[in-house]
């Protein structure tokens, strides 16, 4: 069978190194010429929370060829039309596209490739690419694992297939309720990868301060209300129920969510925001996949996003480099916390 990591930047390589490492054959696939021809001759280098060299096979889209059984997809949502039009020629009849992305993308993927040939599959660990062929594993090795679903039609077959290749890094959990996955993700992309990049910090600099905790716990909240006006029951993250953990009526609740938010981000406290990361190197970045999401859920809905509204803006004037990432960020919050 012949195996794919489409998009092999900080995640996607990380990944690859693993799964070769543990025995499969798998090509890391990346724009980046820089990048793959350093991964060919040097290996790919994983250092942070761990520290080994791996060799691995890497090639641009370019070179691609033949039809794949499985093509993890790891590129930013602000391209799937594009990019997933461009797999589809390339899955095998049986083949999957595995979307490891933000926000909720497998209703997008399977208008393109169709629901028997898409799967989900939520990241609970993050990573950094610091330069070519080298990659920053930014979580405790044993707070990592994956939580995976399908789409209508896929078969047993297939998910033994996509979880037999995951599990060569980490555990693996199967959701049935892969909507209520994803949205307990996106609390938490929105909340600490959104206020990690509005103040220049990584998750640690959300979790731990005093003034970002009081806006992070009423994000989660924002987040938690419409995911369940939605009709999301959230899944557990790393099993626990971070809507009995976070969601508060009262003042107290609140309180002990808040304090609660350093001990919770503790083997996650070194991941440094994607979205950060894209600002830092120049790129787009996905805050319209992530806050973003909410914020035009709650439109539908009918609930409020203020929060989420404001890091929406303030990622987008950074983007647009008429505000640096700087802490100073948080107190443009300051009305919304009184």
């Amino acid at each position: 069978m012949k195996y794919a990591i489409y998009g092999a930047g900080s995640l996607g390589t990380v990944l690859g190194a693993y799964l070769t490492k543990n025995g499969a054959d798998v090509e890391l696939i990346n724009r980046n010429k820089a990048h793959v021809d350093a991964l060919n001759e040097k290996g790919a280098h994983i250092r942070g929370t761990v520290d080994f060299i791996q060799p691995v096979r890497a090639i641009t889209p370019n070179a691609m060829a033949g039809r794949y059984d499985v093509i993890f997809l790891m590129t930013k949502q602000l391209y799937n039309d594009q990019v997933v039009s461009f797999l589809k020629p390339f899955l095998t009849e049986e083949g999957v596209i595995v979307t490891l992305q933000n926000g909720i993308p497998e209703p997008g993927v399977a208008a393109i490739v169709g629901k028997n040939h898409t799967m989900g599959c939520v990241v609970e660990w993050g990573a950094s690419l610091d330069e070519p062929g080298v990659c920053t594993l930014t979580s405790e090795p044993d707070s990592l694992s994956f939580h995976m679903g399908a789409m209508e039609g896929i078969t047993d077959r297939q998910i033994s297939t996509v979880k037999g290749l995951l599990e060569k890094m980490c555990p693996v959990y199967m959701e049935e309720n892969l909507l209520g996955a994803r949205w307990s993700k996106l609390l938490i992309n929105a909340t600490f990868s959104g206020l990690g990049t509005v103040v220049g910090g990584n998750f640690g600099a959300v979790s731990e301060d005093k003034t970002v905790r009081q806006v992070a716990i009423r994000c989660m909240k924002e987040c938690i209300d419409v995911g369940q006006a939605a009709g999301a029951v959230f899944a557990p993250v790393q099993g626990k129920d971070i809507t009995k953990l976070f969601y508060y009526r009262g003042g107290l609740k609140r309180a002990f969510g808040t304090a609660l938010l350093p001990v919770a981000m503790k083997k996650h406290r070194e991941i440094v925001p994607s979205m950060l990361q894209d600002i830092r190197h120049g790129k787009p970045c996905e805050v319209d996949a992530i806050n973003g999401v909410v914020c035009e859920w709650g439109r539908k809905v009918g609930i409020p996003t203020p929060i989420n509204d404001r890091i929406v803006r303030i990622i987008k004037q950074e983007q647009a480099g008429e505000l640096p990432c700087d802490h100073r960020n948080i107190l443009r919050f300051h009305d919304l916390i009184r």
